[in-house]
């Protein structure tokens, strides 16, 4: 049987270090993912799960389980992607090749036989959209990310940002007309 997550911070405040394995098995893949999607290779990603593992480590006793720990722990891996990019002044990488569970673009596309015409707009698409995401800020990549890759709700991507609800849609909404916009041509191209 599966403890669930405020048992197992119990555990882990009450000094029973082992139980924050378990914290950690169930959550670093999810961390590692919403930080390759925001940081956009794999080096850095590393680093901010094992940076945010190590963070909530120091800091579960002051985790209020005010909203789910999943949400907290997402909050502390958005926070240290954000600190890593102004540390290195980076700007955000282009986009994973690997949109979703190792899928690329050409593999999301709906048909049986797709011609070389649909392999090469396939392409100029996954070019087109790495390119604009990696372009967009950090709140918006996040958000985007939180809402169209992770499926997390509104809600949940306003407490993850430490933004109102609106605030979220918004920042949800800016990131989707900037794609759109630079997918328009494509789409008058078909």
């Amino acid at each position: 049987m599966e403890m669930d997550e405020t048992a197992v911070v119990a555990r882990v405040r009450a000094g029973e270090k082992d139980a924050f394995r378990l914290l950690v098995e169930r959550h670093s893949r999810d961390i590692f993912q919403l930080a390759y999607r925001i940081m956009g290779n794999e080096h850095d990603a590393e680093e901010v799960v094992q940076d945010t593992f190590l963070r909530c480590y120091r800091s579960l006793s002051s985790f209020e389980s005010r909203s789910s720990f999943r949400t907290w722990i997402y909050r502390i891996a958005t926070n240290r992607c954000y600190d890593r990019l102004r540390q290195r002044k980076l700007e955000p990488q282009p986009f994973p090749d690997d949109l979703e569970s190792g899928d690329s673009v050409i593999d999301l596309v709906p048909s049986e036989n797709p011609g070389p015409e649909r392999h090469l707009l396939s392409k100029e698409i996954g070019e087109r959209l790495r390119r604009v995401v990696g372009q967009l800020s950090a709140s918006e990549r996040t958000a985007f990310v939180l809402r169209h890759f992770e499926g997390r709700s509104l809600e949940e991507i306003a407490s993850v940002l430490d933004i109102t609800v609106n605030s979220a849609k918004n920042t949800v909404y800016r990131a989707v007309q900037k794609l759109r916009s630079e997918l328009q041509p494509l789409r008058a191209a078909q």
